[in-house]
């Protein structure tokens, strides 16, 4: 009796670890285009994998991340209205891309110390793509 309901202990945890592995959330990116007159850009909402930064790159046209010009903590899961207070003038018309980056391969954990082009707290990839949203500043 002790073997039968041990495996099925075994067999309730096997299912709930593979249904929390299956409906965990994707890292992504929600936000708009937005007014940063009051020099904060904000993000809906981000679904991260881990503890990491929501870092804000000037971009352009071709989409490539520029120079860091804000970012915020995350939380491991999903985070609802995340504001980076912004570190430079943006103007309106000028293109932001808010991109997840992770709390890895730092000297000090709670320090974001990525610099362009770093590994250092550097950008989450799933399959290959940087985990962001561009939107324009109003």
């Amino acid at each position: 009796m002790a073997a039968a309901t041990a495996t099925t202990a075994l067999a309730i945890a096997l299912a709930t670890t593979t249904f929390a592995a299956e409906h965990a959330m994707a890292p992504s990116v929600q936000a708009s285009d937005q007014s940063v007159a009051n020099g904060v850009v904000s993000a809906d909402m981000i679904a991260a994998g881990e503890n990491g930064w929501m870092v804000v790159h000037r971009t352009d046209a071709e989409m490539k991340p520029g120079p860091v010009v804000g970012y915020a903590p995350l939380r491991m899961g999903e985070n609802v209205d995340v504001a980076a207070i912004l570190t430079e003038e943006v103007a309106p018309g000028d293109m932001l891309m808010l991109m997840v980056h992770g709390e890895t391969g730092g000297m000090e954990t709670g320090v974001f110390e990525y610099t362009l082009g770093a590994t250092e707290d550097g950008p989450v990839r799933v399959d290959g793509d940087l985990v962001m949203t561009v939107i324009t500043a109003q």
